[in-house]
């Protein structure tokens, strides 16, 4: 699969010739297509019907994400699900702060295509907005089971769960898979050199703050994340 690496335009977003799109709004890689047909048939036996809330990011979108938290158009969230003060802030604290659920961009997993936000639609209440929160996968949630199922079975696929637990950097996502066979050869491929290429030359705000810590980013919120399970 050497031949399927993405180019540096594709692996930060900034390029979608890799992606398949299954309706106007969610694309996957073209290379999952299959594996995550397969996850869905599984989980429908199982009775989750499988919803991709999230697939491929571009870079431009994951820049205006970041953007508006950096200026406090979107709320930035603490590990217990609260909106903090980012106006008491230093630069260096909101970048963290919002690192914590937000990738940088160019550094997204979801400019991969490999990457998504799931969940069972015939889980979710009919008066619930759908809120990509912890709780809601934990075990009073409504797609706690849908969790456990995951935890036990998506590794038969190929995916896997990079965030399943604090490691100092990303919160917790149970809602986030990845698909092994291309996302480690992404993570391979992303370097911080490209990612501070990308950076430097887009408008992004708090970028002399990111720029002073790109290494430590790196490692503490890019590639910390787990792996997928063999047993």
């Amino acid at each position: 699969m050497n031949d399927l690496i993405l180019n540096n335009e594709q692996l930060t977003g900034q390029d979608d010739s890799h992606i398949h799109w299954l309706d106007e709004h969610t694309g996957i890689h073209f290379e999952m297509i299959t594996a995550w047909q397969s996850l869905c048939d599984s989980a429908k036996v199982a009775g989750f019907d499988l919803i991709i809330a999230s697939g491929y990011r571009s870079f431009t979108r994951q820049l205006s994400i970041w953007n508006r938290k950096f200026s406090g158009l979107l709320p930035v969230k603490n590990r217990q699900g609260e909106n903090v003060n980012i106006d008491t802030m230093t630069d260096t604290e909101i970048v963290n702060a919002i690192l914590l659920y937000s990738a940088l961009p160019g550094a997204s997993r979801h400019h991969w295509g490999c990457d998504i936000d799931i969940y069972a639609s015939n889980f979710l209440p009919e008066d619930q907005q759908l809120q990509l929160e912890p709780w809601e996968y934990q075990e009073k949630g409504p797609f706690h089971s849908l969790s456990q199922w995951l935890s036990l079975n998506a590794h038969h696929y190929g995916f896997y769960l990079p965030y399943d637990e604090y490691r100092g950097g990303v919160a917790i996502e149970p809602w986030h898979l990845s698909y092994h066979p291309l996302a480690k050869q992404c993570e391979r491929q992303l370097s911080i050199e490209l990612l501070n290429k990308v950076i430097c030359s887009n408008q992004i705000k708090g970028k002399v703050a990111i720029a002073s810590q790109i290494t430590e980013i790196f490692n503490k919120f890019i590639n910390n994340v787990g792996s997928i399970s063999h047993e």
